[in-house]
């Protein structure tokens, strides 16, 4: 991971964009820790998909819990036929 000043990424923009699609990670340093992180297209579709994932467990987590504790509810074919 690069840390680099707001002012060293401006002067330099094309070459850090460069450096961010190959794969490095910039930290942009700013005042009072509100910093900004740089990541490339394709890591940043990682982390979506790492993070839906991860919610889509959690919901299978608890419909298994759900189940175990016998929250369920039953319905026959044909209420489900009336349903539609």
């Amino acid at each position: 991971m690069l840390a680099l000043k707001a002012i060293d990424v401006k002067n330099n923009f094309k070459n850090i964009c460069s450096q961010v699609f190959n794969g490095e990670t910039v930290m942009l340093s700013r005042p009072k820790n509100q910093n900004v992180v740089m990541i490339s297209e394709a890591e940043y579709n990682r982390l979506e998909k790492a993070r839906r994932n991860l919610e889509y467990l959690k919901m299978l987590d608890e419909s298994e819990k759900q189940l175990q504790e016998g929250r369920i509810v039953e319905k026959t074919m044909s209420e489900l036929e009336a349903m539609e």
